[in-house]
């Protein structure tokens, strides 16, 4: 049966620590059960084990210690279908997992990108944290550090991934 998404319409799901790929595997079951329209729209909090995950055009070479180094840490190299280069996840990290359509939302994905930006500065704005953004470096920055990286994939109209926050 469908669920009517209406643009206030927001499930948030708190997980605690979950493995980078059990987390994918809940984003695929809920983005298909959203574009079928059997769920309403999502964001998925949680956080990861320690793990880099690369884009689908980030360079092995940007992850800046070898995989033999990040196995003795305990540290997992993950390729996925995101956009993006390459994100470090770790324990600590707020990450955010939005399953949205966007279409219902008004949104495109550039505009979507656009907002996650926008969110993620206003909540660290809250704290006092002084932010900014540059369309030609995707994420939100405190001076040149990034505090949250966004990599973002949208399959019939519906987004996952999201954005990792560095609190």
């Amino acid at each position: 049966m469908k669920r009517p998404c209406c643009k206030g319409v927001l499930v948030v799901a708190e997980l605690g620590r979950v493995g980078y790929a059990d987390a994918l595997a809940i984003q695929e079951t809920m983005l298909a059960e959203v574009q079928e329209g059997g769920a309403d729209d999502m964001l998925l909090l949680l956080e990861h084990p320690p793990v880099f995950t690369l884009g689908r055009n980030a360079a092995e070479s940007n992850v800046l210690v070898s995989p033999a180094k990040a196995a003795e840490l305990g540290i997992g190299i993950v390729r996925t279908n995101r956009g993006g280069d390459v994100t470090y996840h770790g324990p600590g990290q707020l990450v955010g997992y939005p399953i949205l359509r966007l279409k219902e939302r008004g949104l495109t994905v550039v505009g979507y990108v656009d907002a996650l930006e926008r969110m993620l500065m206003a909540a660290l704005m809250d704290f006092g944290i002084a932010t900014s953004s540059d369309s030609r470096r995707r994420g939100v920055w405190v001076g040149r550090d990034k505090i949250a990286a966004i990599g973002v994939r949208v399959s019939r109209g519906v987004s996952m991934h999201g954005f990792a926050l560095n609190v």
